[in-house]
């Protein structure tokens, strides 16, 4: 039966200047997430793929390819399926995040990260790693951002420093894995991490200066002196910047 959806159209206007998503919660009780665009409005399940199927009854692509046990190479129609079910999470990702569930967004962006790091190890095409692998970069911005918004959030905000120390960390070797390490110092992926840091840096209690302190000396003591610069540019900002006692 054709159902007309100029009413529903026009209780939710587009205006590019108003927000473009919402959580609504349905007669069922199922909750989703709708997002308006020019033409229509989106609508996306909270609950498995966003498109709400379930191919061969498994919550997603994904799930379905990781049950193998075989170490074979992964078809390319199967990495073209793999890579348009990422698309759909990374929307449903951004939805969350317009409408304020970073966390959520935070949980999605992450199921993608693994789909990528599956495709490097299974897929015998370069071109298809290259393919995911540019992936990461976005991936690893949203998540890392939206995982700090959730910890400060919750008031917690070590936790936020630590997701955006790892963030860094990973699109360094996001860029590196790409070949194109020498673009990550002036990306723009790393400048919005670096500034959400040095907004944090100063609202942080002083007596977490013994944390980084000590997290310092674990990462050189491991090798790991990429992590090393960042905390000790951390703790130069805390001191610059915290008020006289």
């Amino acid at each position: 039966m054709m159902q007309d959806l100029t009413g529903v159209l026009r209780e939710w206007p587009w205006d590019p200047a108003l927000p473009k998503a919402r959580m609504v919660q349905l007669p069922d009780g199922r909750r989703v997430l709708q997002v308006r665009v020019e033409l229509g409005i989106l609508q996306m399940e909270t609950k498995g793929r966003p498109d709400g199927t379930h191919p061969g009854g498994f919550e997603s692509l994904f799930a379905q390819a990781r049950s193998f046990e075989s170490e074979d190479p992964i078809t390319p129609d199967a990495i073209e399926a793999l890579r348009m079910e990422c698309i759909l999470y990374q929307q449903r990702a951004a939805a969350y995040s317009a409408v304020g569930q970073p966390a959520l967004a935070a949980h999605d962006c992450a199921r993608n990260l693994e789909v990528v790091e599956f495709i490097r190890t299974r897929a015998s095409r370069p071109q298809d790693r290259v393919l995911f692998e540019q992936m990461r970069i976005p991936l690893v911005l949203m998540r890392s951002r939206s995982t700090a918004s959730a910890a400060m959030r919750s008031n917690d905000g070590r936790g936020a420093l630590i997701a955006l120390d790892q963030g860094i960390h990973e699109l360094r070797e996001a860029f590196a894995n790409l070949g194109i390490v020498q673009r990550f110092d002036g990306s723009p992926e790393a400048a919005i991490l670096r500034s959400m840091r040095d907004l944090l840096v100063p609202k942080l209690p002083s007596s977490q200066r013994a944390e980084l302190e000590e997290r310092l000396r674990r990462a050189v003591s491991s090798e790991n002196y990429e992590l090393a610069a960042i905390l000790r540019n951390e703790l130069r900002q805390m001191t610059d910047l915290m008020p006289p006692q």
